[in-house]
């Protein structure tokens, strides 16, 4: 499958209810935490899902691959009602129409990715069907959708009440400014490492609340949402994705921390390249979380209020990352 190969507000309160007290703590400013190397299993996922995380933990814990597990973790996220920037439940563009993105990438190098899905609620999966059943890495739109319901996947209509709600209160105005951690909040990003030290990742959002019709931002784009090399470790990015589009910052982490940066020096690198092209503070979030085939976890943002979630040996953990501003 050489094809496929690439270049060679949180929901603590719904999830709390569904996790055991004590397995989510607070590590209050850590932002970097050490794993020890290769047979040990672990998730991390941006933002605080715990119930997805621990799906995924479970799953690895239980002899899943990391491919496997990842695909489990955030398919809790797309059934979630109360995420509004992931799967079904989630914000509509500017003509009421919710359409998802997600991509997988294996520790082989082989990815899948699904653009600009209509009423098809776990693309994650999808984005592995892409990576294992066809010959491609992309499928956008209508065609997704036709291979969606040609594996089995049943149609169903995305919107619910409460985003259609929102989105007719958006259509008053008109005049739409992102709520920095709120509406940038736009994605799931999960990287697992199984029980044979292997590393898997995937992104899976409903994207920018209200953009245009077609919008397509960094979360299925291998190198810029996700990117994964099992020699030396993988990336995820969440928040506005135009701008990590234009650092493929998913790629620039894992390839500095090729050159010898840790996972932590990486994330604050990518996010210092966005930076550079900003005049003044910007008014948009944009934050990445790192790991190395050592173990070592690394996160950085923007803006505050990021966080990631990290489970190992049964402890499932909301670790808040560091920031620029504070």
């Amino acid at each position: 499958m050489n094809r496929r190969n690439f270049l060679n507000k949180s929901y603590l309160g719904l999830s709390t209810m569904l996790v055991a007290p004590e397995t989510i703590t607070s590590l209050g400013n850590k932002s970097i935490s050490s794993i020890s190397k290769n047979s040990e299993t672990y998730a991390i996922s941006t933002w605080s899902v715990p119930e997805a995380n621990m799906k995924a933990g479970r799953a690895l814990e239980g002899g899943f691959s990391a491919i496997e597990a990842v695909v489990k973790g955030v398919a809790y996220e797309e059934s979630n009602l109360l995420n509004t920037t992931v799967g079904k439940g989630g914000a509509p563009d500017r003509d009421g129409v919710v359409s998802l993105d997600a991509c997988v990438m294996n520790h082989t190098g082989d990815c899948g990715a699904v653009l600009a899905v209509e009423n098809i609620t776990h693309v994650a999966a999808l984005a592995k069907e892409v990576m294992e059943k066809t010959p491609h890495v992309i499928l956008a739109g209508k065609g997704a959708r036709q291979f969606a319901i040609k594996q089995g996947y049943k149609p169903e209509n995305l919107l619910t009440e409460k985003s259609k709600k929102a989105w007719e209160k958006w259509l008053k105005n008109g005049n739409y400014q992102p709520e920095i951690n709120v509406e940038n909040h736009d994605t799931i990003g999960m990287i697992c490492c199984d029980n044979s030290g292997n590393l898997s990742g995937a992104c899976t959002t409903s994207g920018l609340a209200y953009k245009m019709s077609g919008r397509v931002g960094d979360s299925p784009i291998i190198g810029s949402g996700l990117y994964i090399d099992n020699n030396v470790g993988g990336a995820v990015a969440t928040g506005l994705g135009e701008e990590v589009i234009k650092t493929v910052g998913s790629f620039l982490i894992v390839e500095l921390m090729r050159g010898g940066l840790s996972p932590q020096k990486a994330c604050e690198e990518a996010v210092n390249r966005i930076l550079e092209k900003q005049k003044g503070k910007p008014n948009f979030q944009v934050a990445y979380l790192a790991t190395n085939k050592n173990g070592e976890v690394g996160a950085f943002s923007i803006q505050k209020g990021f966080s990631y979630t990290f489970y190992k040996n049964k402890l499932n953990k909301n670790i808040p990352s560091n920031s620029i501003y504070k």
